[in-house]
């Protein structure tokens, strides 16, 4: 019935999207109305009033077309919105990486900064005026968490010199205790003399941007490749092999997977 293919035909002129699809999509449209068509003509209506009043109850030409571009559009703006997700998060991590990484070393640098401010301060005792001044650095700076000072016994053997704690127990310690957080780890740098061992305890960043990172990378990896198989479906290239390199091998297998699609016929309209 050239009638019922026309309004299927038009139902799909403009809507964009995998060609085979759309075709399965336009048959069975087609089925159904054929169907109407056949029960309403047993009902007695000539050939031309069923057509009529099968297209009719389908909704009409222009409310299906809204309604099959509506859905087509849902499905590309989902897709759309999963790669830019995943991508946002890729960015996240490396952004994230690149802030902690510095702070980190940073931090790492002040606190070298504060252990041979103190040693210079410290005499063959530590004084009371010394154990103020160490309180007062701790307090004074956020990410200096505490201070231990710990006696060194020098030991000569041959030409090499070896530096040795006195005690297990330190001479004098200083800890504020830390507020408890689980992305921020506490590491300890210093210095020492021949008669002391300072170190400083401060906040540290590695192991919150490596968690960062790989938290971040894990999210993007997950996005990217269901955006793949979506994309691989829509072109209806997608079987278990591609599943498995977008899963396994990520940007890569996708890359692959362009590669080859060039080199067979687009089976898209746009």
């Amino acid at each position: 019935m050239k009638e019922i293919e026309a309004f299927v035909d038009s139902v799909y002129q403009n809507v964009g999207g995998n060609k085979k699809e759309i075709q399965e999509l336009k048959d069975e449209m087609k089925g159904h109305l054929l169907e109407a068509v056949h029960e309403l003509k047993l009902e007695g209506k000539s050939e031309q009033e069923a057509i009529e009043i099968s297209i009719e109850r389908f909704g009409g030409e222009k409310e299906i077309r809204s309604i099959v571009g509506q859905l087509f559009k849902a499905q590309r703006t989902f897709a759309k919105w999963v790669l830019y997700t995943a991508l946002t998060f890729l960015l996240i991590s490396f952004i994230g990486y690149g802030i902690l990484i510095p702070l980190e070393r940073n931090q790492q640098n002040e606190s070298y900064q504060f252990s041979s401010q103190i040693l210079d301060s410290l005499g063959n005792t530590i004084t009371e005026q010394a154990k103020t001044d160490i309180q007062k650095i701790v307090q004074e700076n956020e990410n200096i968490t505490g201070v231990t000072i710990s006696a060194v016994e020098v030991t000569n053997y041959g030409n090499e010199t070896f530096y040795n704690t006195v005690s297990e127990e330190p001479e004098y310690s200083f800890r504020e205790k830390p507020i408890f957080n689980h992305f921020i780890t506490y590491r300890a740098d210093g210095t020492g003399n021949e008669n002391w061992d300072v170190m400083v305890e401060s906040k540290g960043y590695v192991e919150t941007a490596y968690t960062a990172l790989f938290l971040s990378v894990c999210i993007y990896w997950v996005l990217f490749a269901i955006w793949a198989i979506i994309n691989a479906y829509h072109h209806r290239r997608l079987n278990a092999g591609w599943v498995i390199a977008f899963a396994l091998f990520n940007l890569i297998g996708y890359l692959v997977y362009f590669l080859v699609g060039k080199k067979v016929p687009s089976k898209t309209i746009s």
